[in-house]
């Protein structure tokens, strides 16, 4: 029997307030409290409780023949504490039946695997700590940001001791091989590899409610044939999306959670397919081959590279200007010092500046609360300016109290650039990510 691997990214970001030039040096806080707050009990209400009250009679309907994976960020799970504590414990209901793996990520779903191995390997530490801590087990899969993968985050991912890792099934990457087997890592063949077929995941994901869509609308005996129509030889197809698809990107009047109700009990009666996780794939199945991906992939875009984040002077910038303090925030005891740090990490806030506004321009519009990619790099280069400052005082008074840090501290606050809006139709120049290294340095390049 053939296996379906149904994984969903659970994940919110701290959103910044509007920090103006003289809010510098005057205001530490820099959240969002009431859009934060509003966005994630909204976010509760039509997707994380009834999606995972759908789950939990799933599992009940249908025992250990239908299984379901998460990956949480830290960020989300410090905002479901604050704002929503009945989606904690959804979650925790679910896990109890033991028919669901959670994954684990960066805690502060970052990009740090392209800048500072020490800190990547700090928040996998983080999060699986968290998750252990929140549901009781201890996650054995890894996902990284957004499925950002290279053969250097591989390193840094075996060496964390996973067996299994998710990432997307990228034509760049995979030429003519399918997405569904199971592969492996070529620098660590140890390290099992899932890759996400994006047709099918994106077919629910941003092609469920569009009814100019030529296979609109879907329904689940259409979503079987096309899965029964798939090489028998062809083991597993994983179908990987967020979390919010149901009830938030996809309303619950486009039918989505009926559809969601329906699929397993559609897909196991044909007796072809079962829903297993991706640490009972890693037990059962063989990889087919190792895939060598020296080039940084992930799920976004039609491009599935790391253009999303960092492909543009804008997004560098900021990058290069967060990570500058990373070497005395290793060594940093300040608690809000640390929670600013990781707050600000997340990958989020460099998507924001993305300036491709072409295939994917109406999914970038969606996902951002600025009006523009310059207001949103104006405004976080604020926050930083005034997070660089702290950092600064943070570290003389260290070296004032005799305590040592790892780089001398000359810090210079980083004065928001005068930033020329392209011509219309014009993006700003990019530039192409270098591979990841894994070794920690000050400069690397979903």
């Amino acid at each position: 029997m053939r296996s379906i691997c149904l994984y969903f990214q659970v994940h919110q970001p701290f959103r910044l307030r509007t920090y103006r030039f003289f809010d510098i040096g005057a205001d530490h806080y820099y959240y969002d409290d009431y859009q934060n707050k509003h966005i994630v009990k909204r976010i509760a209400d039509n997707c994380y409780l009834p999606a995972n009250e759908i789950m939990l009679n799933l599992i009940k309907e249908h025992g250990p023949n239908f299984r379901v994976s998460f990956s949480i960020s830290g960020t989300a799970i410090e905002q479901f504490k604050k704002y929503t504590p009945e989606v904690i414990e959804s979650f925790k209901k679910l896990a109890k039946t033991g028919n669901v793996e959670f994954l684990a990520e960066t805690y502060s779903h970052s990009l740090a695997a392209f800048k500072d191995e020490a800190e990547f390997r700090q928040q996998v530490k983080q999060h699986a700590e968290t998750i252990e801590e929140l549901f009781g087990v201890k996650p054995v899969t890894f996902r990284n940001t957004e499925l950002i993968y290279s053969n250097d985050v591989a390193d840094m991912v075996y060496k964390l001791g996973y067996k299994m890792m998710l990432t997307e099934g990228a034509k760049q990457v995979l030429g003519w091989k399918s997405p569904n087997f199971l592969y492996n890592s070529r620098p660590h063949p140890q390290l099992k590899l899932l890759l996400r077929n994006y047709q099918l995941s994106d077919d629910i994901a941003f092609r469920f409610s569009q009814s100019s869509w030529s296979e609109w609308p879907l329904t689940a005996d259409k979503y079987l044939n096309w899965l029964n129509i798939i090489d028998k030889k062809q083991e597993v197809v994983n179908l990987f999306m967020d979390y919010e698809t149901f009830g938030e990107h996809q309303k619950a009047d486009s039918g989505i959670f009926s559809f969601l109700k329906a699929l397993p009990g559609i897909v196991l009666n044909s007796k072809k397919w079962i829903f297993r996780t991706p640490s009972q794939l890693a037990d059962l199945l063989d990889p087919v081959a190792s895939l060598d991906v020296p080039y940084t992939i992930s799920w976004a875009d039609e491009e599935r590279d790391v253009t999303a984040w960092l492909g543009n002077d804008l997004q560098d910038e900021a990058f290069d200007t967060l990570y500058s303090v990373s070497d005395i925030i290793a060594d940093c005891d300040d608690e809000d010092l640390l929670r600013d740090w990781n707050r600000l990490q997340c990958s989020d806030h460099f998507y924001y500046m993305c300036t491709k506004w072409f295939s994917d321009g109406a999914v970038h519009h969606y996902f951002n609360p600025y009006s523009t990619p310059y207001e949103a790099f104006i405004n976080y280069m604020n926050v930083v300016s005034d997070f660089l400052i702290r950092v600064k005082e943070y570290g003389e008074e260290r070296i004032a109290g005799g305590k040592p840090v790892k780089s001398p501290v000359k810090i210079e606050t980083a004065p928001v650039k005068k930033v020329v809006k392209a011509p219309a139709g014009k993006a700003v120049k990019t530039v192409k990510p270098k591979a990841a290294s894994s070794k920690t340095t000050t400069r690397k390049a979903k």
